[in-house]
């Protein structure tokens, strides 16, 4: 037997084999699913994700990680828990046949997109970062069975959207800042089974869902009110603590009293049941009984009669004490010759006492109590963060202050234990405010208070009983948790003593059941961000002389933190959303000192929104990388452009690949510079700045060589009809 030609034969049954099943095992993804999945890579900052390409490419032949196929359709992507960063941006619509999306547990932000697939069945975004409000197309998915939204900084109302979602089964919007009534098209869900809403601000009354097949209802620490429906209480799973339900046994308050809905969660002192951010307070025991609640009431009355007239005569006394010191002080005066003014000479004594000091502190007339030093060398301008105790911040020469009227709870500050005496005294220069006293400066963190949420905390506009404005920095739950109480302290203690007209300073914290809160300085006109990107009418009002000025103060910001702070302080989260526009319209740093809060894989999400330097690719993170993203911030004042915008051209998305090449050719500048200032910009000035930005966005090693930038150097003069309007101050350090 010729056992030749029997191989050959075999081999080709194989090939002919492959060649007939190949199109029933394989398969060409369809070109609409890779240009989606493509679009969905690049909103998200190119993340690592073994398979996955820039451009291009077959996923459900190649095995893309977390991507799931039908012949040649993406029906599903599974990517919880990747550590991904970046947005979902705008094309999740544009796939074809996916019916499940999993990028639950990681760091995405931006919003939900309102091009959502109409064929998805199951949602799950829980654990990011994403805000604003959730879409109203949300009526459009009537195949939904799964949505999870939970643990993100969602705010607004939810839709009134459910009208098509009757196949709903699971739906999880728990722990966002979502305000608001319950929709009435919630009615017609009726598949749901699960349904949880903790954690949020809604308000109004159950009857809703009281129709609903539900097995689990979690509806706990909001402000719903009004008795709950008999229906939901039959429910195997339900629970509604921290609501000021009205009962049977518990009347409702009078018309006169203002409506628990409209003030959010109580605090401690009003009464039992009641839940601060969530934390119970202990229910006293009540005894039952008719006659022992009349006695009770009885008892009350009485007391609070008691209390009245003790105050009455106790303030009378104290009218007529104070009329008995007043006439002996001024007896005294007379006798002893003392001055008129006694204060002026408690100053200058202690002005003259402190002559023999290193530093010569003055109590500035133009920034209200604002402290600030006068050095008499380089050297004695540096402040030691390890050091520094309560003198670095106040004034030696003045007589003790009242305490501050803002603090309205009159119970002591809870320190721990460990907490030590040289800890405590640092914190003179930072108030401490009570749960109670921000949720009646902030109308309980109401919805037209939210300035914003972004990666640690959601922050709220506090009005003070004094008229000033302050920003509450309220740290979500999952940072909030990682932090004890003493930490938290050693971290007040810190920011407390960053100080300077560039940064955005803290006022005060808050410390109580479990919150961790900071009072900041309240800057009325929003971020940089918002001037360039989002407001047109603030755009069109940044001339190319404001810019330089916003850059310059941005620097001189960076030179306090690095050069001044000892330790230096590293900002770690520089970006044009954490610069701030005062009342004056000066630009601020916010945000700083706070890198101890950041998550460790906050670095791959900083990479993703274009403000990453290169030395992050190794987990690197220096001064150096603070001048980096420094330089894209002067890129977003010179062009006009995001630091990252999915929306443009593949080779145009992140601004500094874009730019760089082009810093050094004047007619490119010409072109790069923003449209609106075209008409104002001469050559010399586009080209000063360009070479600022070109040693701050190079290699570490150009930008270590950076410090040879004159601070004193000076963008040329701009046309001379715009001279009145120039901006001399200095130009910066490119780096620190």
């Amino acid at each position: 037997m010729d056992y030749s030609k029997w191989k050959l034969s075999t081999l080709e049954m194989v090939v002919l084999m492959i060649i007939l099943f190949a199109p029933l095992g394989f398969g060409d993804t369809d070109q609409r699913d890779i240009l989606a999945i493509n679009s969905l890579y690049a909103a998200l900052g190119y993340p690592p994700l073994p398979g996955w390409l820039v451009s291009g490419g077959d996923p459900c032949v190649e095995g893309w990680q977390g991507v799931q196929c039908v012949n040649s359709n993406i029906t599903g992507i599974i990517l919880n828990g990747a550590n991904l960063g970046g947005e979902l941006g705008e094309n999740l619509g544009a796939f074809v046949s996916i019916i499940q999306i999993d990028l639950s547990n990681n760091h995405i932000g931006g919003h939900i997109p309102s091009n959502l697939p109409l064929t998805i069945k199951s949602l799950m975004l829980s654990g990011n970062q994403l805000t604003g409000s959730i879409p109203d197309t949300l009526s459009l998915l009537g195949q939904m069975t799964d949505l999870s939204l939970n643990n993100n900084h969602l705010t607004g109302v939810i839709p009134d959207s459910f009208q098509q979602l009757t196949p709903l089964i699971n739906l999880d919007l728990s722990a966002n800042n979502l305000s608001g009534l319950l929709p009435p098209s919630m009615s017609n869900l009726s598949s749901i089974t699960t349904l949880h809403l903790q954690d949020n601000h809604l308000i109004g009354v159950l009857d809703v869902l009281q129709d609903l097949p539900l097995v689990t209802l979690d509806v706990e620490n909001n402000l719903f009110s009004g008795p709950i429906p008999p229906k939901l209480m039959a429910i195997p799973n339900f629970r509604s603590t921290g609501n000021p339900f009205n009962t049977t046994i518990i009347p409702s308050p009078p018309i006169s009293s203002p409506s628990p809905s409209s003030f959010g969660p109580l605090p401690p002192e009003v009464g039992p049941g009641i839940q601060v951010f969530g934390q119970p307070i202990p229910e006293p025991q009540h005894s039952s009984g008719g006659l022992k609640s009349s006695m009770s009431k009885k008892v009350v009355w009485l007391a609070i009669g008691g209390f009245l007239i003790f105050i009455v005569l106790a303030f009378g006394l104290c009218f007529y004490m104070s009329k008995c010191c007043k006439e002996k002080i001024k007896i005294k005066a007379s006798k002893d010759g003392l001055a008129k003014n006694s204060t002026l000479n408690i100053l200058k004594q202690s002005e003259h006492g402190e002559n023999k000091s290193k530093h010569l502190w003055t109590r500035s007339t133009s920034k209200g109590d604002k402290v600030e030093m006068i050095s008499k060398s380089k050297e004695d301008h540096v402040i030691d963060i390890t050091k520094a105790n309560a003198s670095s911040f106040s004034t030696p020469s003045l007589p003790p202050q009242p305490p501050p009227c803002e603090r309205v709870n009159a119970k002591p500050i809870t320190v721990p234990p460990t907490t030590s005496h040289r800890t405590l005294r640092t914190l003179n220069s930072a108030k401490f405010f009570s749960i109670a006293s921000l949720q009646e400066y902030t109308n309980s963190f109401s919805q037209e208070n939210l300035v914003g949420s972004g990666m640690l905390a959601t922050v709220y506009k506090a009005e003070l009983p004094n008229g000033k404005l302050l920003a509450i920095k309220k740290l979500d739950n999952a940072t909030s948790r990682k932090w004890s109480d003493e930490r938290f302290m050693e971290l007040v203690s810190s920011l407390s003593k960053l100080r300077n007209e560039n940064i955005v300073g803290l006022e005060g914290y808050c410390l109580e059941h479990g919150q961790r809160l900071f009072a900041y300085e309240y800057c009325e006109n929003g971020t940089l961000h918002e001037a360039l990107h989002l407001n047109d009418e603030f755009h069109e009002k940044l001339s190319w002389n404001s810019r330089v000025h916003v850059a310059l103060q941005i620097a001189r910001a960076l030179e306090y933190l690095h050069e001044v702070c000892q330790p230096a302080v590293v900002h770690h989260n520089l970006k044009s959303t954490n610069i701030l526009f005062d009342k004056e319209l000066n630009g601020r740093v916010s945000d700083c000192g706070l890198a101890p809060l950041l998550p460790s894989s906050y670095i791959k999400q900083l990479q993703g929104s274009g403000y990453g330097a290169p030395e992050l690719e190794s987990g690197s993170y220096t001064y150096q990388s603070d001048v980096y993203s420094f330089g894209v911030i002067m890129l977003e004042l010179f062009t006009g452009r995001k630091a990252f915008d999915s929306s443009r051209p593949r080779g145009e998305q992140f601004l500094v690949r874009w730019a760089i090449s082009q810093l050094h050719d004047i007619e490119a500048l010409s072109g790069m510079v923003d449209p609106s200032l075209r008409a104002a910009c001469s050559s010399k000035s586009l080209s000063r700045f360009a070479d600022i930005i070109s040693l701050c966005v190079q290699a570490t090693d150009v930008r270590n060589r950076a410090k040879s930038v004159a601070y004193d150097s000076k963008i040329p003069p701009l046309k001379p009809h715009l001279a009145e309007d120039q901006v001399t101050n200095d130009m910066m350090v490119a780096s620190p």
